[in-house]
């Protein structure tokens, strides 16, 4: 091999091998530092792009979850709030048993009067509490769906959420018609059947007035707050049916109105079996998918350690034989030396 001074072709060898080993371990290094293999569409084109889909799934079924979780969290209101409405209302039926024993005390009568009217505004304060960011599924907005005259921040009575990346959706409709729909008339004992489209009470058969915003000042069982009589369509004197007769409606319409609320517990409590395995199914989505992303774009760190040690050694050589090449114009020099 020919000595020149022009060509150094030692060194040209020695500097492609040193700039190949920075460029791999550059790309190691980062490896390291982000924990990922693929961190630019540079790395690989078709792995990056994929990734970058799939992470907009995640992204997605994120927000499907928080829907299902916001879901969960008005199912669980209306459901506490159903249960203290059957508790209310298992008082209730204790006062209106308590009616039979005193229709001869135009006193007691009035003042049970007043505690069932007393328990029926319970019962609408706890509807109209059970409201979640604007919806509501027991109490009824007089304005319908987005309406608000009633001051109580009521802007839906039914629940529409996403249940999957696809769009899907479902609802659960506001229990107020159905809660009325299952107290039925007794025409011939006075009794009323249940009326949607007004307060809780209203919708149970308990009361008359229909307003939601306001306080209840009265109910079907003696009237009006401070009358001593019954006298509401179960105690007419000009009928023939006997007082028992009506003691009896009276508290078959608290239990019309008790049934009415248990499916509505009913109902929400299947609201959140399907909730909830939904919000397991929505997890399990989002890791997976975590997982193929994780597959395609992270490092494995244990290999990416011994190549890092291996090219920073290639480096430490590549240098040292450059040194040596470039030394070879000196040995040229000593050709001339006498």
């Amino acid at each position: 091999m020919s000595l020149s001074i022009n060509t150094n072709t030692s060194a040209m060898i020695a500097l492609e091998t040193l700039n190949a080993t920075q460029t791999e371990l550059s790309s190691t290094e980062n490896a390291v530092s982000t924990g990922l293999k693929v961190s630019t569409a540079a790395d690989n084109p078709a792995a990056f792009g994929i990734a970058s889909q799939m992470n907009g799934n995640i992204a997605g079924q994120s927000a499907v979850n928080d829907g299902l979780s916001f879901a969960s969290q008005v199912v669980s209101s209306t459901t506490s709030a159903a249960n203290q409405i059957i508790s209310v209302l298992n008082t209730i039926q204790n006062a209106v048993t308590s009616l039979g024993d005193n229709q001869g005390s135009p006193t007691s009568v009035g003042q049970i009067g007043d505690e069932i009217t007393s328990y029926l505004n319970q019962i609408d304060t706890i509807a109209r509490n059970a409201t979640t960011n604007g919806v509501n599924l027991l109490a009824y907005s007089q304005q319908g769906t987005g309406g608000t005259a009633d001051g109580n921040s009521i802007t839906a009575n039914s629940l529409r959420y996403v249940t999957g990346l696809s769009g899907d959706t479902a609802t659960i409709t506001g229990f107020n018609s159905m809660i009325a729909g299952d107290v039925t008339a007794n025409s011939s004992l006075g009794i009323s059947a249940g009326t949607a489209g007004g307060s809780l009470a209203y919708a149970l058969g308990l009361t008359t007035d229909k307003s939601m915003g306001g306080n209840i000042s009265g109910n079907v069982f003696t009237g009006t707050t401070g009358s001593s009589t019954i006298t509401s369509g179960f105690l007419n004197t000009s009928d023939s049916t006997s007082s028992s007769a009506y003691v009896s409606a009276m508290i078959s319409q608290v239990q019309n109105a008790l049934n009415a609320m248990t499916e509505v517990t009913a109902a929400l409590g299947s609201n959140t079996q399907m909730l909830s395995s939904m919000s397991t199914y929505g997890s399990t989505v989002s890791d997976n998918l975590t997982a193929g992303v994780g597959a395609l774009t992270d490092a494995d760190m244990s290999a990416e350690s011994a190549k890092l040690t291996s090219l920073q050694t290639k480096q430490s050589l590549a240098i040292k034989s450059l040194t040596i090449a470039n030394g070879q114009s000196q040995n040229i020099l000593s050709l001339f030396q006498g």
